[in-house]
């Protein structure tokens, strides 16, 4: 098989902030009196803002206007910002700038498909954004994964159709929107944790461009 282009996710694959979106959901769902746990910051992997929200809006059985959602939304967004900020270059998960680099210098095109609408600035923090040749987040799009909107945008901007695009995904809602999309998709993380993906791996340390094609061969 030949590939034309790779597109990342950005929360789990790229960098890890799934910590800081647990605060924040955390801080929000104790204002709103909701209980929310590990497991529920792990059901809201690779969901949209909006999504999240109303996520925990049913789980408290709360029904709030939109002008109401959207100030919950930015208060979750601050509480988020205020912890990313402090993101730096050393945040990068192990590998995955080596293998950016290798990317591009063997031509492949690079894109950015996130939920995210922060990832122009975590990618800037990381010292990451010059790597990308295209960036796809949440500011992009109206449907949020498992639809595959964000990665059929992404593999337009780069000129390259799906099939001819690896994706690397964390969650099992991004896996599903690849597989919807028509894309090859690497899972990133725990296999037992994720199906559907050609194949899994647990991150990018040590893994070069080779070692991902070999994953794909019969």
């Amino acid at each position: 098989m030949v590939f034309q282009a790779c597109i990342f996710d950005l929360d789990g694959v790229i960098v890890d902030t799934a910590a800081h979106h647990f605060v924040a959901w955390n801080r929000l769902a104790e204002e709103l009196g909701v209980p929310f746990s590990h497991e529920d910051n792990e059901r809201l992997k690779g969901v949209s803002r909006v999504d999240s929200l109303e996520y925990i809006l049913r789980k408290g059985g709360l029904i709030l206007d939109p002008a109401t959602k959207l100030k919950l939304m930015d208060r979750k967004n601050t509480h988020y910002l205020q912890l990313a900020d402090q993101t730096q270059p050393k945040d990068a998960l192990p590998g995955v700038r080596d293998l950016l680099h290798e990317l591009r210098a063997k031509g492949i095109k690079i894109a950015l498909g996130s939920s995210s609408k922060n990832a122009t600035m975590i990618l800037e923090r990381l010292e990451l954004l010059d790597a990308f040749d295209a960036l796809v987040d949440g500011n992009h799009i109206t449907l949020s994964k498992p639809d595959p909107e964000v990665f059929l945008m992404a593999a337009k901007a780069l000129g390259a159709n799906p099939p001819e695009c690896i994706v690397f995904e964390d969650a099992q809602s991004g896996i599903d929107a690849a597989r919807a999309g028509g894309f090859e998709v690497v899972g990133v993380g725990n296999a037992s944790e994720l199906s559907g993906a050609r194949y899994v791996i647990p991150g990018f340390e040590g893994r070069t461009w080779d070692h991902v094609l070999e994953g794909f061969n019969p």
